[in-house]
């Protein structure tokens, strides 16, 4: 057994800080933190926890449980290989904040009490618009600010619900939360904000194709995902949850049927797997809290391998638009077959991870009888094949040719796409270890003949219906209005407006001022006072000795007649 006296996160975070410090020394640490800080997580015993007094309560800044470790296994393994595709690429400033960011998202894995939770949450929060900026452009820094503006919203937000809580129960404990009060919903409100729910969902996709090829990989494994397990233990089973999952799940694949930009179809996936997440949280049964954290798990993995995949794409083309790509599979074969790999995964294709862990929540659905939300899942999976399973892999590396001829990926990029690529098809393939870690005992058998042949029957059909409406699925350089047009037009013209009356009516009452003191200095130059030479303006040099004097005159008559 190791003794843990500081969060295993704080490896990844005061790591990052040493990032700079020289090339080998760098690269040494992508290597080596990701691979200490899981195995201090796997040797420490279940329910092991370390508590510290603070201010009257007791912080558990570590606490060891079963989906705690679930989570900050994947963000460890995201560490690393997301530190194996981006290292030869991706600048000091970027990986060091990578790091900060991953620690900090198992900070919050392994939290016991709400200060902690909050501490890592915003330090996450730091990271992660720091990874975006990395990218050094102007579009990725305005991109950064207005995701750094969303997260300081959704910060603000679960503060004050987290402070309004400890006062209604002098309680700190991140256990599962009742909703009975503002504090909690507000709790509920932060915790959606990351998680990329309505009225906000926008920013995914506004800021996370704005990253670098390998910047964009790290952002789609942490923020949303941290989310997803907080809901896990604060909200099981809240039915509000099944309708904001099942918008998000539509949203995402309308909006990524749209998308011409491969990163933002992609990016607008996010929103849709997590959908489906949110959605099984809000069942509440065994299974589907199962199904929420394998699924969890199993889609860090294969959105990693697609963006990816992208990523490679971008990084040899510097072209982002459909329309601008097309025939790639020709000089970047590899690329094109691990991409492909992931878009079957994310599709849940039999014999791929997906398959084994989507499935739970749309059985949990039928065992309830709830018929539309069952339907909604099952319309929701051909839609996923239609966007992310044919859509991506189709535009970018099958469509008409597009007459460029990159060179293939990177070996780093190859490497690092072929062992997620390897994790998608063996858990697909072999799920039980993963069953194994889940939050519950798993009594489920993803392969029954049901199973598959209403899964292949749903993936054929969609299949050919993106075939037959081919046509239509081409996209032209168009944009999709969403909500963030609000804060990123609307409400940029307002500010200006709102500063240009603002300066107006501080320019007006400043010369209103004016004029009236020059008004009064005149007046009193021409009255009998000004004659008074104590009434005369005085140099500031002499005003100080006077004020000096007085002062002086003060402090002695103090001494000699107190």
């Amino acid at each position: 057994m190791t003794e843990l006296l500081l969060p295993p996160g704080l490896l990844l975070v005061i790591g990052a800080l040493f990032m700079p410090f020289g090339i080998k020394v760098r690269n040494l640490l992508i290597f080596v933190l990701p691979v200490l800080c899981l195995y201090f997580i796997w040797s420490a015993p279940a329910d092991y926890v370390v508590t510290l007094p603070f201010l009257g309560f007791e912080l558990v800044p570590i606490k060891i449980t079963t989906v705690g470790q679930l989570f900050a296994t994947i963000f460890s393994l995201m560490a690393l290989i997301g530190g194996i595709f981006a290292y030869k690429t991706a600048s000091t400033l970027e990986l060091s904040a990578a790091f900060a960011y991953a620690g900090s998202a198992i900070g919050v894995t392994l939290s016991g009490d709400l200060i902690t939770l909050f501490v890592f949450w915003e330090i996450m929060a730091i990271g992660s618009t720091l990874v975006i900026w990395a990218a050094r452009y102007e579009g990725a820094y305005r991109a950064s600010m207005r995701y750094l503006m969303v997260h300081l919203l959704g910060g603000l937000l679960l503060m004050i619900g987290i402070a309004g809580h400890v006062v209604q129960t002098g309680s700190i404990s991140f256990t599962p939360l009742a909703l009975d009060s503002i504090a909690q919903y507000l709790i509920l409100a932060g915790f959606l904000v990351n998680a990329g729910a309505p009225p906000l969902s926008a920013w995914i996709a506004d800021a996370y194709p704005e990253a670098s090829p390998s910047g964009s990989v790290f952002l789609s494994a942490f923020t949303t995902k941290t989310a997803v397990f907080t809901l896990l233990i604060a909200f099981p089973g809240t039915w509000l949850l099944i309708p904001i999952g099942i918008y998000m799940i539509f949203y995402g694949i309308i909006y990524a049927l749209l998308e011409n930009d491969m990163r933002r179809i992609l990016a607008y996936s996010i929103v849709n797997q997590v959908g489906f997440m949110i959605t099984g949280i809000g069942l509440g049964t065994e299974m589907a809290l199962n199904g929420a954290a394998a699924h969890a798990f199993v889609h860090i993995i294969y959105k990693g391998l697609l963006l990816m995949s992208a990523g490679a794409v971008l990084y040899r083309t510097g072209k982002r638009s459909c329309t601008d790509l097309g025939g790639l599979f020709q000089t970047m074969p590899w690329t094109a077959l691990l991409g492909i790999i992931g878009a079957l995964a994310i599709s849940s294709f039999p014999f791929t991870s997906g398959f084994v862990t989507k499935s739970m929540i749309a059985q949990t659905a039928a065992d309830q009888n709830l018929i539309i939300v069952w339907f909604a899942l099952a319309a929701a999976s051909a839609g996923v094949f239609l966007h992310a399973g044919i859509k991506f892999p189709w535009f970018v590396f099958f469509q008409k040719d597009s007459g460029m001829r990159p060179a293939e990926a990177p070996r780093n990029m190859l490497v690092a796409m072929g062992v997620l690529a390897a994790l998608c098809i063996g858990l697909g393939v072999y799920p039980e270890p993963l069953y194994a870690i889940l939050p519950f005992a798993v009594n489920y058998e993803p392969y029954t003949a049901a199973h598959l042949v209403a899964q292949f029957q749903l993936l054929l059909f969609a299949g050919l219906a993106f075939f037959v409406m081919l046509p239509m699925m081409k996209r032209t350089l168009t944009i999709s209005l969403d909500v963030d047009w609000f804060y990123r037009k609307l409400f940029s013209v307002t500010d200006r407006v709102g500063y240009n009356l603002l300066h107006s009516f501080n320019r007006g009452v400043t010369n209103a001022i004016q004029q009236s003191w020059q008004g009064f200095q005149s007046t009193f130059q021409a009255s009998r006072l000004s004659k008074y030479h104590l009434a005369s303006s005085w140099p500031t040099g002499s005003m100080v000795m006077w004020i000096g004097v007085i002062l002086g005159g003060y402090l002695l008559m103090d001494i000699f007649f107190k």
